[in-house]
């Protein structure tokens, strides 16, 4: 029998997410133990003690990380599971990607009290996100609307709108899949693009630890992988911050890789768009995913999207 640790934050979504891609190992490899071992980050921490601030500030990316990552280094687990919209471009020297399972929706998901859409919210409907991206679409497609402020969980999200704070959020749709709630409507992910890499997972491991790498690589999906590659090289390529209003989303269908960005003003003023449709080779398909997100990001400079890089 193997045994591998796995690092997860101690959320409630985190959990989930940690827990069914250990059920997904296991479902493959039945003689495989899993221990969990859960890391508080710097994030749960700032969000316990400033409930009221945003989740991450100045660096951002990286704070609900670090400190798995630090164990993982280590050698205190084996492998860490990560929604992969957190991680950083770059991998911090002896860590790797080992996997990319198979993706929820990328959607951001639209909940309101009266099941509306975005189209028939009322004048001065009051929406909560946390997410300038959201709110900077938001202000671009329903202008009438005003944008609030909100943290927290996803249940705390949602008992703050059933307790009528909001009239409707915006949260990731791939969350309320994972947590089985059957609340809200899922957003056009051509006009309200995703974040980069929203929806996936990542599975992170140390460098050279071959056997738990190709245990790992069993749930690995070339896919969503593809797609992740393409969505994250838009935001290496731009020096992308987590304070960007920057959404970016491919879809691989057969070997045609189709991406689509875009850069926002905060004010929803201003939408700079591009896209790009590419055909990938088996061998390389990686690395010309990797090269259509640098065209999509070359493209919006040259639109002027440094304006609003942050």
């Amino acid at each position: 029998m193997h045994k591998l640790r796995l690092g997860t934050r101690g959320s409630q979504l985190a959990l989930a997410q940690s827990r069914h891609m250990a059920r997904l190992l296991q479902s493959h490899l039945p003689d495989l133990e899993i221990e969990e071992i859960v890391i508080k980050t710097a994030g749960d921490q700032r969000s316990l003690q400033f409930p009221k601030l945003a989740p991450a500030s100045g660096d951002g990316k990286g704070i609900f990380t670090r400190e798995i990552e630090h164990a993982l280094l280590n050698n205190e687990i084996d492998f860490a599971v990560h929604s992969q919209k957190d991680l950083p471009p770059q991998m911090p020297p002896g860590l790797i990607l080992a996997a990319t399972p198979q993706r929820e929706t990328a959607a951001d998901a639209l909940v309101s009290r009266e099941n509306d859409s975005l189209k028939t919210l009322p004048p001065q409907a009051r929406i909560g996100t946390s997410s300038l991206r959201r709110q900077s679409q938001l202000l671009h497609l329903a202008p009438q609307c005003s944008v609030a402020p909100l943290r927290g969980n996803i249940d705390t999200r949602l008992r703050k709108l059933d307790e009528g704070e909001y009239d409707a959020i915006i949260v990731a749709g791939a969350a309320l899949h994972r947590l089985d709630i059957a609340r809200g409507v899922l957003l056009d992910q051509e006009d309200f693009i995703p974040a980069p890499a929203q929806g996936a997972l990542a599975i992170q491991a140390r460098e050279g630890d071959k056997s738990t790498f190709e245990l790992l690589q069993i749930i690995n999906d070339a896919s969503a992988q593809c797609e992740v590659t393409a969505e994250r090289a838009v935001v290496e390529k731009l020096g992308a911050g987590c304070s960007t209003p920057l959404g970016a989303r491919a879809v691989l269908r057969g070997n045609d890789l189709h991406l689509w960005a875009a850069v926002l003003s905060p004010d929803g003023g201003n939408r700079l768009f591009a896209e790009a449709k590419g055909t990938l080779c088996d061998e390389h398909h990686l690395q010309e995913a990797k090269l259509l997100g640098e065209k999509i990001a070359e493209h919006l400079l040259h639109q002027g999207a440094d304006k609003y890089l942050g």
